[in-house]
């Protein structure tokens, strides 16, 4: 387990429960051991924050490809936990994200997947992408869908500091996926049912289409 995740737990994670006093609810659904994939949505950058500290495991996290290429705090972060790069424009360079997620959840490990494939731009919940599902048949593991409520109001697009506002974190029964997929539309249904999990966590409105890219931010 990296240090600088254990640093975050402790200084982060205890200045998020003093600040936030958030609420986490349906621990009971988070395996104590064994590999997982938590699929969450994405309504702010504070998610992973809020994920990563508030779950009582380790979470191995899927980070895009420019926070490896970004600034030099955002590269030392995203190695120092140990994030998995994610190259969001397609083959073979996209593939390294499924090799090395893989053996952390055959090792027993957790690894946190936003399915949207971006944040929400507008605070609905957008269809998923299937590449959750096909990592949880390839290491065989469960999905346990994730519902985060709150951050979009402590940390806006472009916000620098965190405002006040409650948050919650809701975990829901694990959906299994070994022996279920045989092809394509399972792959999609699947997808689906673990979309419709975290809808029900969440409550938010669901737009059946991928959520629109974000545009990138203009240069200096």
């Amino acid at each position: 387990m990296p240090l600088l995740y254990d640093l975050s737990k402790l200084t982060v994670g205890s200045a998020l429960r003093l600040g936030w006093r958030p609420r986490v609810q349906g621990l009971e659904h988070l395996p104590r051991r064994g590999g997982a994939i938590l699929a969450s949505n994405h309504l702010s950058v504070a998610d992973q924050v809020v994920l990563g500290c508030l779950t009582p495991r380790h979470v191995t996290f899927w980070a895009k490809a420019e926070y490896f290429t970004g600034s030099w705090l955002s590269r030392y972060v995203v190695a120092g936990m140990g994030a998995i790069r994610v190259e969001r424009a397609g083959g073979r360079a996209a593939l390294t994200a499924f090799d090395a997620a893989v053996p952390v959840l055959r090792a027993g490990g957790l690894v946190a997947i936003f399915p949207e494939g971006t944040r929400s731009p507008d605070g609905r919940l957008y269809r998923g992408r299937t590449g959750m599902t096909r990592l949880a048949r390839d290491a065989e593991v469960p999905i346990i869908p994730v519902g985060v409520l709150g951050t979009a109001e402590v940390l806006p697009v472009d916000a620098r500091i965190p405002r006040r506002h409650p948050v919650t974190l809701r975990f829901g029964p694990a959906i299994p996926v070994a022996d279920r997929i045989t092809g394509p539309r399972d792959i999609r249904a699947v997808t689906d049912e673990v979309m419709a999990a975290i809808q029900g966590l969440t409550n938010q409105e669901y737009v059946p289409r991928y959520a629109p890219p974000r545009p990138a931010r203009p240069g200096p």
